[in-house]
């Protein structure tokens, strides 16, 4: 008799937990975020695009002058003697390792500065869905891209975006 009593009150213990957390369950409110959107209509993001496009424009233009001067300089080699050419030779060799070291350098220049600025424009966004989130009563907001199906419903990028604007100049 009292094992069937103590089996009984497990039961309900057990029965009640699971309502219990079903319930906490059904309470949790959860969104996702479409962050390439947010990304994309992020005004910072636009003003970064286009500095960035701005520097590798003016790398390029600095390479293609550099190109333009090595091969000047070897169609020069090219007219002189054996004797001269050989005497220029390490002289060429020297320019090549030179630009050869800039191009490398910028490039990775270019690469560090782009990671930072996506690295900060990340952090930005991860600050405005935790704002709403706090905001709103969010349990749990997704990255949209881990998600096999969402309801529209549950789509605040809007909401993120706007965040995100508020005090940028478009």
């Amino acid at each position: 008799m009292r094992k069937a009593t103590i089996a009984i009150w497990a039961a309900v213990a057990i029965f009640s937990l699971v309502l219990f957390v079903g319930n906490a369950q059904a309470e949790d409110k959860l969104g996702y975020v479409d962050l390439s959107r947010a990304f994309s209509e992020y005004n910072k993001t636009k003003g970064y695009d286009k500095t960035l496009s701005d520097k590798e424009k003016n790398y390029t233009e600095e390479r293609d002058k550099k190109v333009a001067d090595l091969k000047a300089f070897q169609d020069k080699l090219n007219l002189l003697n054996d004797k001269e050419r050989e005497a220029k030779k390490d002289d060429l060799q020297a320019k090549v390792k030179a630009f050869q070291d800039y191009d490398r350098q910028k490039q990775a220049d270019l690469r560090k500065e782009q990671e930072d600025k996506m690295k900060e424009l990340l952090g930005d966004i991860q600050e405005a869905v935790k704002k709403h989130a706090e905001k709103e009563g969010y349990t749990i907001v997704f990255n949209d891209r881990v998600l096999v199906y969402q309801a529209k419903s549950m789509d605040i990028t809007d909401k993120v975006i706007e965040i995100l604007n508020k005090g940028q100049k478009k």
